[in-house]
């Protein structure tokens, strides 16, 4: 190719050795006509051009005609760039598209053989020659082949992340066993907690009363150290953590050799409080005896999963069927007001909460006569996280449900409430939650499935008093687009979901502010390998 200039710089002529084309004459006098025009010209063509030669190799290929001229190309694209149809390229698309849908509504022929990647599909194009609607068809056959293995590799790892999270990691069963052994050997690890002195101010309501209720030691002792580490005056701080009867040595070991010199840790088993008898707890005997129950939370959890669920759809059936939701400790909440009688307030924590700021200004907000002060899901700008209404929860199929319930109520959440005690003791709400849980084992487990958040929903109906969506971030343990920026401005940031910050599959980029509380130099953590995993 070759570009000459006349000597009156009026014209610019291109060569090529298929052909001659004037691409351009200049009407201007030489003296309006500016070396920087001519830079600008020369460069335009330098970037169409080898657009235009594309577009020549595929008109060539699509065998419209066999025009290899600029000339002829030209007169081809031409209409193309004024926004006028042509009849090649333009045609073949439409051609395809048409192909396409007819073959959307046919079925695949049994026995066709499906490529296994893109590269054998193409393979097979070239050495098999197919006409149009046979490549069609193997299209569509490899792409739907592709699209059930994605599909079941998702579902796959769902299934493989709801068995890791139901499981106990080695460390902290580890640890347990240790700590528990600790407890039988070491008077240390069986003293008093708290000392005999300090007793009083467990039902001191000038303190700050905390509850968590686990029976993960390292979980409960992540809350505690935040709590008192991020608070302005951990000597006001009061930890009531209650624990089941196999954790309760190893949990009262953990705290009575790590004291914390700064606030009052009381650590109680649960078989240590008098009033939790099966007459005034019988939910817990309706749930232990219910066949349907033993076998939804300890069955084969692939049991009811449908192959047209999306892949959260799963996981929400899988976390349905955790059987943590059929423990006591996982129902403890309801009966605060009768487990601490002298208190007025208490804030309830979940052990799969950090606590990043200082939490005393709870006790100030002023819940207008309400018993449950909690953030609302229903609101924000992660609606996965904050989408949450009473559908979200419930089955509005059901006529019992859809008689007393309004789907487009907002939910709130649990992990981080504070509860006025004494203006709860006034109320029917242990009351309503069992006449609901029950209701729920008589359907079969049909009004519900998702553990022990919706009868609460319904039994604080009227109960519930808003408070700042800041003070309790929640989705750390299954919105991985979590914004860190909004991670480190909460209050209290909740890892509710599968992905706990202590197993292998919690996000790595969430786990450090949980780790942060973690002393990786105790002895007892570096003896069961808990490694930090920074």
């Amino acid at each position: 190719m070759q570009i000459r200039f006349s000597p009156s710089m009026r014209s610019i002529t291109i060569s090529s050795s298929n052909g001659f084309l004037d691409l351009m004459k200049v009407k201007v006098a030489a003296r309006h006509f500016s070396y920087r025009t001519l830079f600008h010209t020369i460069l335009i063509l330098a970037f169409l051009l080898p657009f235009v030669f594309i577009l020549t190799a595929l008109v060539t290929l699509e065998g419209v005609n066999k025009c290899s001229s600029l000339d002829c190309l030209g007169r081809r694209l031409g209409p193309k760039f004024l926004g006028r149809g042509g009849d090649g390229s333009e045609k073949l698309v439409k051609d395809l598209y048409k192909l396409l849908d007819q073959i959307n509504s046919e079925e695949i022929p049994a026995g066709l053989k499906v490529p296994e990647s893109f590269s054998e599909f193409l393979s097979d194009m070239k050495n098999n020659q197919d006409d149009a609607k046979t490549f069609a068809i193997s299209l569509k056959a490899t792409m739907e082949s592709m699209d059930r293995e994605l599909k079941r590799s998702r579902l796959a790892e769902q299934l493989h992340k709801h068995y890791a999270a139901t499981s106990i990691p080695k460390g902290l069963h580890c640890l347990s066993l240790r700590l528990t052994d600790e407890y039988s050997s070491n008077a240390q690890a069986r003293k008093q907690l708290p000392s005999p002195e300090l007793l009083p101010l467990l039902a001191d309501n000038s303190y700050h009363h905390f509850v968590v209720a686990t029976d993960n030691i390292l979980a409960a002792s992540v809350v505690v150290n935040s709590v008192v580490s991020s608070s302005l005056n951990p000597k006001r701080v009061v930890f009531h953590v209650i624990t089941d009867k196999k954790t309760y040595p190893g949990m009262h070991s953990w705290f009575a050799l790590n004291p914390l010199p700064s606030a009052i840790v009381e650590v109680k088993g649960v078989h240590q409080f008098g009033w939790l008898t099966r007459e005034n707890v019988p939910v817990l005997e309706a749930i232990e005896n219910h066949n349907g129950v033993r076998n939804h939370y300890h069955g084969n959890h692939i049991t009811g999963a449908d192959v047209t669920d999306t892949p959260r759809i799963f996981a929400s059936k899988l976390q349905a069927r955790s059987p943590k939701y059929i423990s006591l400790l996982n129902h403890l909440r309801i009966y605060l007001p009768e487990l601490f009688p002298n208190l007025n307030k208490v804030v309830f924590l979940d052990d799969d909460i950090v606590v990043q700021r200082d939490l005393s200004p709870l006790w100030e907000i002023d819940l207008s006569g309400k018993v449950n002060g909690a953030v609302l899901t229903c609101k924000g700008e992660d609606s996965w996280v904050m989408g949450k209404r009473f559908r979200t929860y419930f089955n509005f199929s059901h006529p019992l449900i859809a008689n007393k319930l309004d789907p487009d109520e907002c939910a709130w959440a649990y992990g981080m409430n504070i509860f006025d005690l004494n203006a709860w003791r006034k109320t029917n709400i242990r009351e309503t939650y069992h006449y609901w849980v029950k209701e729920n084992l008589k359907s079969n487990m049909t009004l519900w499935k998702l553990g022990t958040l919706p009868p609460a929903l319904i039994a604080f109906r009227g109960y519930v008093h808003p408070i700042e969506s800041s003070w309790h971030l929640l989705g750390l343990g299954y919105q991985e687009k979590t914004d860190l920026d909004s991670v480190k401005k909460a209050a209290v940031i909740h890892y509710n979901g599968q992905c706990k910050p202590w197993l292998e599959i919690g996000y790595k980029h969430l786990q450090p502010f949980w780790t942060l509380h973690v002393n990786y130099s105790n002895d007892f953590i570096r003896n069961c390998h808990i490694l930090d995993p920074q």
